[in-house]
């Protein structure tokens, strides 16, 4: 196994790898704090939910595996080279874990919290169904070769597939709702930091090993930070500029909803009655 040429360069690896690591870590609490106030998911697309919840469970899979393993750590250096690093971190495992954790709790709050008319699709449903069967089929195809690089390479893939689809359902959303009220734009912001953050960790290991093959080596890693900057760019983009006037009058709508009973008591509806009884008679 390689080691590190230059301390100094070592020393940036680990910070902007936690740095990575916090902002996205802290990037989940934003969304969770916002439903826990509002008592309400409402604004939340519970499709990205559900699509998140299985690709951090894939991203963790991969990194425990890959990082904990030395019959995967063998079989890497077998197909990359000895002389290469294991691209993944203390930090990537970290991070998944906790994600996992959170994206959980977010889940459990759209079952207890306010959901309006919200509710997961079916094709949502179908394709994490879909997912899981692949990987079951996978698993008895690696296990007579002993093939786990194989098979957690098939991880990294779902993560990098969910990556792509989970932030879709949130996006259209907020383009049909035109407003992005109830989906917490400090949850962006962080994952926007901590996309740059990964992107620049993976990049300072390649100049100092003067090779580029963790980029390739752990394609998953690299395109989730890609992606997560596009999509992030895109959702600061409906914020800020496409549906900023639209979200005081949104929240208003929202919390006058709220107020408003959905049935009105019979003492109400009684003295409402008599109130057009009077009128009517007036007339």
């Amino acid at each position: 196994m390689a080691s590190w040429n230059s301390i100094p360069l070592e020393i940036t690896y680990e910070t902007f790898g936690w740095l990575a690591f916090f902002s996205w870590s802290i990037s989940f609490y934003p969304q969770v704090i916002l439903n826990f106030r509002r008592k309400s998911v409402v604004g939340l697309n519970f499709d990205f939910v559900l699509l998140n919840l299985t690709k951090h469970s894939s991203y963790m899979i991969y990194n425990v595996c890959l990082y904990f393993s030395p019959v995967i750590q063998r079989q890497y250096f077998e197909k990359y080279g000895s002389g290469e690093m294991i691209p993944v971190a203390a930090n990537d495992v970290a991070f998944s874990i906790h994600a996992v954790l959170l994206t959980a709790i977010t889940l459990f709050q759209i079952v207890i919290f306010d959901r309006g008319t919200q509710k997961v699709s079916k094709i949502s449903v179908g394709i994490v169904i879909a997912v899981w069967l692949i990987v079951a089929i996978c698993f008895f195809i690696a296990l007579p070769g002993q093939s786990w690089l194989w098979l957690i390479s098939i991880f990294n893939s779902i993560q990098v597939f969910m990556t792509v689809i989970k932030y879709i359902p949130q996006a259209v959303m907020n383009f049909a709702r035109k407003s992005t009220d109830g989906f917490s734009i400090g949850n962006i912001l962080l994952d926007f930091v901590g996309g740059l953050a990964n992107y620049a960790q993976m990049a300072v290991q390649s100049i100092d090993q003067n090779s580029w093959v963790n980029f390739y080596g752990n394609i998953g890693k690299t395109l989730l930070s890609l992606i997560s900057i596009f999509f992030d760019i895109i959702f600061m983009c409906q914020h800020y500029v496409l549906y900023p006037a639209k979200k005081a009058a949104f929240r208003s709508k929202l919390e006058r909803e709220g107020k408003e009973p959905l049935v009105k008591s019979l003492d109400e509806t009684a003295s409402e009655n008599v109130k057009k009884t009077i009128h009517l008679n007036s007339l």
